[in-house]
């Protein structure tokens, strides 16, 4: 049994050796143009919409899974996003169980989102391309079986063209034998050589059907199947993306209601803090009020400093105690309250005292723009580039603002009566609170 097996095999072997060259042969015939070449062109058509769909296919596949990668590596980075913040997130703060809820929701919709992606698309589509290699191995042995039919189909015609030699060169040797045969091997010989030429005639022939009949089945199976494929994609496309497109809507809806949520925590998160910072806030003030009642109680007069925001003025220092000389002033002043002394001045300056009213100018010399002129009474350090740093005794040109609604209650905005003197410009102007200063 071994035996017959190898020789079964060897004989398998050696035909397939010999279609490979028969093949090879008749290409080549075909290329030089010695032998012609059986031609479809609506086949050949349907093999190049095949070709092109297999390329769609494949890069359409190609960028899925690059797809499902960069949907896997979003989830990954969104969940590292969410543990850090809650590691961060102290337990006091407001919503921190819903913090740690929307976290983890956040996570399973992810997974959700990237599983039905696979099970939707990306496993519609590895189906999609699965029927391609068959199809594209039947189009091949379909291609062999077309060289196989030319090649029976030019043997066959071969022999039916030199049918007529091959008689004439059996004529021919009976010549030879009648000379030196006896009469009755004319005959023999003849009929040997004929039935030599039939037989090999037939043989072209049924080797001809043979081949025919394999490569009309095949082509007759792949003419029907090649179209039916190629109109098959226009379905396979429309599933693919509105199987994306609505989970991807689906899912940005509700990731959207998780973000919101989150949004909303952190707005009452920030309201909470600000609450605590305004009870701070507000008893620091009266620490403040506080020390500034120590400091009128011993008689201090340093000026308090000016807080660096701008929500309220600066808190005027308290007013400096009188000397002696201007408390006997106001004796005199009082004496004479019920007499009347018109246009006598009883008030006397003191003889290191600048003029309390103007350092120089008179108000027919101040621009139109100036409101009014103030007095500074107490001393101010600017603690921002749009504050005027005063001292006491200085006069202040009042200015409007050019936008009344950027005007903090309590400031006014002004420049300085010396420079303007100096340099005839409002310039360099900046705002000072009302409270240091007395209107002229």
């Amino acid at each position: 049994m071994a035996e017959v097996g190898k020789g079964v095999n060897a004989g398998k072997l050696a035909s397939n050796v010999q279609k490979r060259i028969t093949r090879a042969q008749e290409k080549v015939m075909q290329k030089l143009g010695k032998a012609d070449e059986t031609k479809d062109t609506a086949f050949e058509e349907g093999v190049a919409n095949f070709n092109k769909q297999l390329a769609d296919g494949t890069k359409l596949q190609k960028d899925l899974k690059a797809y499902l990668v960069a949907v896997k590596t979003m989830h990954e980075s969104s969940k590292r996003l969410h543990d850090c913040l809650a590691e961060m997130y102290d337990p006091e703060w407001f919503g921190k169980e819903e913090v740690d809820s929307i976290a983890e929701d956040t996570d399973l919709l992810w997974q959700d989102f990237h599983q039905k992606l696979v099970d939707n698309t990306l496993i519609s589509m590895d189906t999609y391309l699965a029927q391609f290699p068959d199809i594209k191995a039947r189009i091949a042995k379909r291609d062999r079986k077309l060289v196989d039919f030319d090649s029976a189909r030019h043997h066959f015609a071969s022999i039916q063209k030199g049918k007529k030699k091959d008689e004439a060169k059996i004529a021919k040797p009976l010549t030879l034998v009648e000379k030196a045969a006896p009469g009755w091997a004319q005959g023999i010989i003849t009929a040997h050589q004929i039935a030599q030429t039939n037989l090999s005639r037939n043989q072209a022939e049924e080797e001809l059907g043979r081949a025919q009949k394999v490569f009309e089945e095949i082509n007759y199976e792949l003419q029907e199947e090649l179209p039916t494929l190629w109109d098959s994609r226009v379905g396979v496309y429309v599933n693919t993306f509105q199987s994306v497109s609505g989970l991807e809507e689906k899912f940005h809806r509700d990731m959207g209601k998780l973000n919101q949520n989150l949004s909303d925590i952190m707005t009452k998160l920030e309201e909470q803090r600000l609450a605590k910072k305004g009870v701070t806030t507000a008893s620091t003030v009266k620490s403040e009020e506080a020390a500034n009642h120590s400091l009128s109680e011993s008689g201090s007069d340093a000026p308090k400093s000016p807080q660096k925001s701008r929500e309220g003025p600066p808190v005027a220092p308290p007013p400096r105690p009188a000397s002696s000389q201007e408390v006997k002033q106001d004796n005199i002043i009082n004496l004479f309250e019920d007499a009347v002394v018109p246009d006598i001045n009883v008030s006397t300056q003191p003889e290191n005292e600048a003029p309390a009213v103007t350092n120089g100018s008179s108000d027919a010399e101040l621009p139109p723009s100036v409101l009014y002129k103030v007095k500074v009474m107490h001393d101010y350090g600017a603690t921002d580039s749009d504050e005027l740093d005063l001292k006491a005794g200085d006069i202040v040109l009042v200015l409007p603002f050019a936008n009344p609604d950027e005007q903090d209650e309590g400031w006014l905005m002004g420049v300085k009566e010396s420079h303007w003197i100096q340099n005839k410009n409002l310039l360099v102007k900046g705002v000072f609170p009302e409270n240091f200063t007395q209107k002229l």
